[in-house]
């Protein structure tokens, strides 16, 4: 008999991969959705998995309680995936906190009363390192939300906290997966969000010069196999696994990869920090990359290769297949 799983924010970059996933891992798939009208984009960016015609949908959103027991109803499974993302530093914060926060607790205590065994939420690195500039961090590791790390970094903190605190209350499983800068091929149209707009701005020479970034990285296809993996993996339970490269990535070496791979229009100048440093004072797109300049930040991912047999992707072929995907 099939398992039955819940992805929250099957529409997204990532949720998509996820249920590409579980179907090819023969699992049934039920989606959130804010609206059902969006079901058909989602249905035909997974129409060439065998068993997409099966995915159902639940309309359900992170603000509201309508919906999400009916969601969870007969599920083993949940995955958390749902998470508000702006591009640009909102002028309240609270736009992307009180989602964030609100729906991880009410998926939690859904899931709760359904009885379901195991939740696997998708966190991320910002909810470790965010105000850090150098060092190697593990699973221990918590960002600062007393700090300006930004709206972003603290909603997923305090949305994860949130996680750890709620599920003490029933005996349902969490277990955290935290990805890095996820990048990758996207299933179906392109989305318009941080990864998609980053390499398609390189590709089509939008980006004059690289700012001094340096991330950790992850291929989409990666933190889809992890959550899977995660769904039913033995000594996993309680965990945060880290779903990055182990060493920070600097932006210049995407770009150099690009230019190599024969995408002509990729800029390779390098852009000095006090340029971004006065464009933020205006443009709130710009502050939000202010934080992360210069800084060096390195995990230790070995506990997710350990446990869930990460086999990662080479990064310089994330990068080609997803400019190959969106320069079609």
């Amino acid at each position: 008999m099939q398992k039955r799983v819940l992805i929250t924010g099957i529409t997204g970059y990532i949720g998509k991969h996820v249920a590409a996933e579980l179907l090819k891992q023969n699992y049934e798939v039920v989606g959130t959705i804010r609206s059902l009208a969006k079901a058909e984009k989602t249905r035909d960016a997974l129409a060439a998995i065998p068993g997409a015609a099966g995915v159902t949908f639940v309309e359900a959103d992170l603000l509201s309680d309508k919906g999400w027991d009916q969601a969870v109803e007969g599920c083993d499974y949940v995955m958390h995936i749902a998470s508000p993302f702006l591009m640009a530093e909102p002028k309240d914060e609270n736009e992307i906190i009180t989602p964030a926060v609100d729906g991880t607790k009410r998926v939690i205590k859904a899931a709760m009363r359904a009885g379901v065994k195991r939740m696997v939420m998708t966190s991320s690195i910002v909810s470790m390192t965010s105000g850090k500039s150098s060092g190697t961090y593990g699973s221990d590791s918590w960002s600062d939300t007393n700090l300006e790390i930004g709206a972003y970094p603290k909603s997923k903190t305090l949305a994860e906290r949130t996680a750890w605190e709620t599920i003490k209350e029933g005996s349902m499983e969490l277990v955290v997966i935290n990805p890095g800068f996820v990048l990758g091929p996207p299933l179906g149209s392109v989305g318009g969000g941080a990864s998609e707009s980053l390499i398609l701005n390189l590709i089509g020479g939008k980006i004059p010069m690289i700012p001094s970034i340096s991330i950790a990285i992850v291929d989409v296809r990666d933190v889809a196999r992890l959550h899977v993996a995660a769904l039913e993996a033995t000594g996993v339970s309680g965990k945060r696994l880290i779903a990055a490269s182990a060493e920070p990535v600097e932006l210049m070496y995407l770009a150099k990869v690009l230019k190599k791979a024969g995408y002509d229009k990729v800029k390779t100048r390098k852009l000095p920090n006090f340029v971004i440093k006065f464009k933020a004072i205006f443009d709130r797109e710009a502050r939000r990359t202010v934080p992360n300049l210069g800084v060096k930040v390195g995990f230790d991912n070995r506990e997710t290769f350990e446990l869930l047999n990460w086999k990662p992707t080479a990064l310089e072929v994330t990068f080609t297949d997803m400019a190959a995907a969106l320069s079609k």
